[in-house]
């Protein structure tokens, strides 16, 4: 005898099954940031042509509903007294592949916001986690048809703090090296 509700019960289940994926996150889309979500300031020792410069850190890391928003500020105190400051707030959204995210740093023609243009000098920017560390990549097209390339790593220590080592090189070649310690606020 044939069980004419059998159809039903497994469009019902599918149903279930629906729902969960439309309501409960995937992993590239809030698992993986959550644990870095948080305010960080450090200190920073840079090592460039021989010489140590200090800077001050501040990370702010906030979830959102498409990724995740680093907003960041670097102050270089210069061996003269002078101060420069250096400020960046870059929103990340997940992509198809997991623990890669994308960036939009500027507003697009129809009011949405879209990853920069690297060929009109602009970086072209992207995030990954890989297990404890989130990493930020930004490439830019140099004048002279060169690259430079910008990789920010920051670690959560088992404390929930952040190392950073940033490192910046050029066609390939290593020109600046900087290590931090960023405490959780």
């Amino acid at each position: 005898m044939m069980n004419l509700h059998a159809p039903k019960k497994a469009l019902g289940l599918f149903g279930v099954l629906l729902v969960m994926w439309l309501v409960v996150p995937s992993p590239c889309q809030a698992g993986g940031i959550y644990p870095f979500v948080g305010d960080y300031h450090g200190t920073s020792i840079a090592n460039a042509e021989e010489e140590l410069k200090a800077r001050d850190l501040d990370v702010q890391i906030k979830q959102t509903k498409r990724g995740f928003i680093i907003d960041w500020s670097t102050v270089i105190h210069k061996a003269d007294g002078r101060e420069k400051t250096v400020s960046l707030n870059i929103e990340f959204f997940a992509t198809d592949r997991p623990e890669i995210y994308g960036s939009a740093m500027r507003t697009g023609l129809f009011g949405k916001r879209v990853p920069n243009d690297p060929l009109q000098g602009e970086p072209f920017v992207w995030a990954r986690i890989v297990d404890k560390t989130l990493t930020v990549h930004a490439l830019y097209i140099t004048d002279n048809g060169g690259y430079e390339m910008q990789v920010y790593e920051r670690s959560l220590d088992e404390y929930g703090n952040l190392d950073l080592v940033f490192k910046r090189f050029r066609d390939g070649v290593p020109i600046r090296d900087v290590t931090g310690k960023l405490m959780r606020q």
